[in-house]
């Protein structure tokens, strides 16, 4: 096992979906296999249209051959282990390179940085991470300590199957997870409610608003911005119990089993639709969509 990069890009001409596949060419199989059971870090070249750079972790659960594409094949990302980044990491920052491996004997960039698929080194992964889910805005105030990535805090450690059990525990933790989840929701919404469009900021400088998964996690939604959506509390606890839902074209649907549809109309923004990011990467995914309305709209 070891850690990886994996290349995608929003227009990629893969069928890929970050947070459940990857779909990749034979020649890249044997680094692909290196990364089974463990950790890889998806990159969004510099050319690519609003590059988010390090922008996302997952875990590669196993390799399956694709079976619509022959010499292609599916690396299967583990569910509920996909993360997108509090903070996206671009290739440099005012330090340089933030992927150190990439520089030769020469201190110039290798050509690995063109591979698709490559390996990681640890110290590598950890930085890069410890960057990407850092918390660094008071966009969210709290009282609680906040965390710090495992293995960052000293130069060396001689317990480090300890570190990396605790850098496991830290990726897989909910409540890390639905930190980072609100964050990159919240960011993508511009703290604004999705159903009503009112964007609702206390006294403390907190947002109103909450972040809802659209397929919730219990039943396989991963953390995804396109399985999110931001939403004030009254809006929130409707579309959980499925009473009102949405669209593949975001049009609000209210179930008829609510019963004050007037108040609810009169609630919801004018537009009859839900507020939408601006990256289109970013916009509720029919599938979600689609699983939501199936699952728990009460039509």
């Amino acid at each position: 096992m070891g850690f990886g990069v994996f290349i995608h890009r929003s227009d990629s001409i893969y069928e890929d979906s970050p947070a459940e596949r990857y779909q990749f060419p034979s020649q890249y199989r044997a680094r692909v296999e290196a990364c089974v059971g463990d950790w890889i870090i998806y990159y969004e070249p510099r050319k690519a249209q609003e590059s988010r750079g390090y922008f996302a972790i997952a875990k590669v659960q196993k390799i399956i051959p694709d079976p619509g594409s022959s010499g292609m094949y599916i690396a299967v990302i583990e569910s509920g282990s996909y993360l997108e980044f509090a903070n996206p990491v671009p290739f440099r920052d005012a330090n340089g390179l933030v992927e150190q491996g990439l520089l030769n004997e020469q201190g110039r960039i290798s050509g690995r940085a063109q591979s698709a698929v490559r390996p990681i080194s640890p110290a590598d992964f950890n930085r890069i991470t410890e960057l990407g889910l850092a918390e660094r805005t008071a966009l969210l105030p709290r009282v609680d300590m906040p965390f710090a990535f495992p293995g960052m805090q000293e130069e060396q450690s001689p317990f480090q199957h300890e570190q990396e059990r605790n850098r496991v525990a830290y990726l897989t933790s909910r409540i890390v997870r639905d930190r980072i989840f609100r964050r990159i929701v919240l960011r993508a919404y511009d703290a604004r409610c999705a159903i009503t469009s009112l964007k609702l900021i206390n006294g403390l400088g907190r947002a109103e608003v909450e972040a809802a998964h659209i397929r919730p996690v219990e039943a396989s939604g991963p953390d995804i911005v396109s399985n999110g959506l931001a939403l004030s509390g009254t809006a929130h606890w409707m579309f959980d119990r499925g009473l009102i839902s949405i669209t593949d074209d975001h049009e609000i649907m209210i179930s008829r089993q609510v019963n004050d549809a007037d108040g609810v109309r009169a609630m919801i923004n004018k537009t009859g639709r839900i507020l939408t990011p601006a990256r289109a990467v970013d916009r509720p995914h029919p599938h979600f969509l689609r699983w939501h309305r199936e699952n728990c709209f009460k039509s």
